[in-house]
């Protein structure tokens, strides 16, 4: 019996699934998980005027994150319909010029509600990130992302989404805030290099670089004792603690991505982008709890429930 074509099959999907795959909505989950724990790094939750503040920037960001992944695929979507033909827009269940009103749109939005933060407490730091993280996913979608650059400045993004939740600090960011933003942009441009080639066979080498980039990021956030002396007693009088918990969740990321290097075809480089992907919403919880202790961190890692159910039902990358 003949099989429908995976261009027939996606026309008969829901079209609200559409526009949910067009914004790969498991992972704004993790963009909100890096504005949660940059907020909860610099300041408690303590009002509230603190929880109006956290979900102005909350929203921003994920509003941003589904502009740019809508925005991507506008970029892509000749490349798309040769190698991923069942995305929204090759498939023909969303039109071109629908998807670019949705990106602008969504883009804008972001923008204007990060602008808007500051009437709850004057500070400059959310107008000047929100617009530089703007500026970064359009550059990075519309001109950079097939080019060396790309990565970078996409690890630069997600770093500034961190800096996004950190924009509440009284006095300007310091150090232990550059170190910890910095990580995950690195830990993020090592994602994006694995990601690359995915559509197809990746070569082992580029693999074997974006898993030691991935795992150089963990191991600056492994030197948070050395930065900061606001970690919780128990691992600040203890930082070998700290250090293991670093080592253990690199060596479950670094598992999946060695499996993928070993036999590198595009369902086992996918699936380690997915595993990549979600940890990232991990090494966050982890760096709350660092400073915050447990309860805070548990409420992070709540999203990445979310996170996996959808990324059941719809594509992550």
């Amino acid at each position: 019996m003949p099989q429908p074509d995976s261009s027939t099959s996606a026309t008969r999907r829901p079209a609200f699934r559409a526009y949910l795959e067009l914004v790969r909505l498991p992972n704004v989950f993790t963009a909100m998980a890096d504005v949660a724990m940059g907020f909860l790094f610099v300041q408690e939750i303590r009002s509230a005027l603190d929880v109006c503040q956290l979900a102005f920037l909350l929203t921003a960001s994920s509003l941003l994150y589904m502009g740019g992944m809508a925005l991507n695929d506008v970029c892509d979507r000749k490349r798309d319909a040769v190698e991923r033909p069942e995305r929204p827009l090759p498939s023909g269940r969303i039109s071109y010029r629908v998807a670019v009103r949705l990106s602008g749109g969504l883009l804008i939005a972001g923008t204007l509600i990060g602008w808007l933060t500051p009437l709850l407490r004057p500070s400059f730091l959310p107008l000047l990130v929100t617009t530089l993280l703007a500026a970064g996913i359009v550059a990075y979608d519309a001109l950079l992302k097939n080019t060396v650059l790309g990565p970078p400045l996409m690890g630069a993004c997600r770093m500034l989404n961190v800096l996004l939740g950190m924009s509440v600090v009284h006095g300007g960011y310091r150090p232990e805030h550059w170190l910890v933003a910095g990580a995950i942009g690195v830990y993020i441009t090592g994602v994006t290099c694995f990601a690359q080639r995915e559509a197809g066979r990746s070569p082992r080498l580029f693999l074997t670089l974006a898993t030691a980039i991935m795992l150089g990021g963990i191991a600056l956030l492994a030197l948070l004792p050395e930065w900061s002396d606001r970690l919780i007693d128990r691992l600040q009088n203890d930082p070998g603690r700290w250090r293991f918990l670093m080592l253990l969740l690199g060596a479950i990321i670094g598992y999946r991505c060695l499996r993928a290097i070993a036999q590198p075809d595009a369902r086992r480089v996918r699936a380690a982008v997915v595993v990549a992907i979600l940890s990232l919403v991990i090494l966050d919880a982890a760096v709350c709890f660092a400073v915050r202790g447990p309860w805070w961190a548990a409420g992070i890692i709540a999203l990445l429930l979310p996170a996996m159910v959808l990324s059941l039902w719809i594509s992550p990358t």
